[in-house]
């Protein structure tokens, strides 16, 4: 009770007082102070993204809130509400600019995931058909498959005969991340394959890399990712850093698995959620950026 309360009059009295105070000791408003003292990357952006969403002024709330083509008509905005003299403080619109463009970046690439999320498998539809053949023939360059429907699909780990069920959770997200790690990393998605089939502690490379997805689109959606993307771009990141985020994950997991030897496959969901838990403690770094 009495954090909430302390939470309450620091966010709407204690605040504003000590930016009042401060503006007149500095001569500059909290953006421009947040400007100077924050390196780039996540720790300028989370403190412009924060600044903004619990300001006092309707129109900088809003700048958290915008497209890539409106960053610089609010950049001018916030210049002109906060009388902001750019002759004397020359990065500021710069590094402004950078901010507003990753915080609308992040909200713009999650709206593109969950676009690729929320379309699903459609075996009558030609490019998912010719993209789940391609990742077999990446993966399996040396071994055919027979027919579309076959129990070859059980040695790249796929449940079924069919792979399409498989995608339902995931929809196209799962094939697209899965076919981006076989394409960019071919070598490695082969090797990863190869460990997966261990006689004793193996597992099901297609259905874990799916359940990875999921791993990946969640820390997109509730926001932990935002720090490693904000230190990876500069600027707005595109869908292709989520894929290569994908690609850590798989990479990183595989080595996990083998390091903690599970007794069976039968305890995934218990190792599944220490893995994460690991991730999610690095992803709490400021200074975070996870990549191949």
């Amino acid at each position: 009770m009495v954090l909430y309360i302390w939470q309450y009059l620091y966010s709407n009295y204690f605040r504003f007082c000590w930016k009042w105070i401060l503006r007149h000791i500095t001569g500059k408003c909290e953006l421009q102070r947040i400007c100077d003292r924050c390196k780039d990357g996540a720790h300028r952006a989370h403190s412009i993204e924060y600044s903004l969403t619990h300001s006092k002024s309707k129109a900088l709330q809003q700048a958290v809130n915008i497209s890539e083509d409106e960053v610089d008509q609010y950049v001018a905005n916030i210049v002109k509400e906060k009388k902001i003299n750019v002759e004397k403080d020359k990065r500021f619109q710069t590094s402004l600019r950078i901010c507003l463009l990753q915080i609308s970046g992040y909200k713009k690439l999650y709206s593109n995931v969950e676009d690729v999320r929320k379309q699903s498998y459609d075996s009558d539809n030609l490019q998912h058909e010719q993209q789940l053949l391609e990742l077999w023939d990446l993966l399996m360059p040396h071994e055919k498959l027979k027919s579309r429907t076959t129990k070859q699909w059980g040695d790249i780990g796929f449940q079924g005969d069919d792979p399409k069920t498989d995608f339902r959770g995931m929809g196209m997200l799962g094939l697209a991340n899965l076919l981006y790690f076989s394409r960019h990393y071919t070598e490695e998605a082969r090797l990863i394959l190869s460990h997966s089939n261990h006689p004793k502690i193996g597992y099901s490379y297609a259905i874990v890399g799916i359940n990875l997805t999921e791993m990946a689109y969640s820390l997109l959606k509730n926001g932990t990712l935002k720090s490693h993307f904000y230190n990876a771009v500069s600027g707005i990141p595109r869908i292709t850093g989520f894929h290569q985020f994908y690609c850590y994950l798989v990479y990183e997991f595989d080595k996990f698995w083998f390091k903690e030897e599970p007794e069976s496959i039968m305890y995934f969901n218990q190792y599944r959620e220490k893995f994460h838990e690991q991730i999610k403690h690095l992803l709490s770094d400021p200074d975070i950026v996870l990549a191949l």
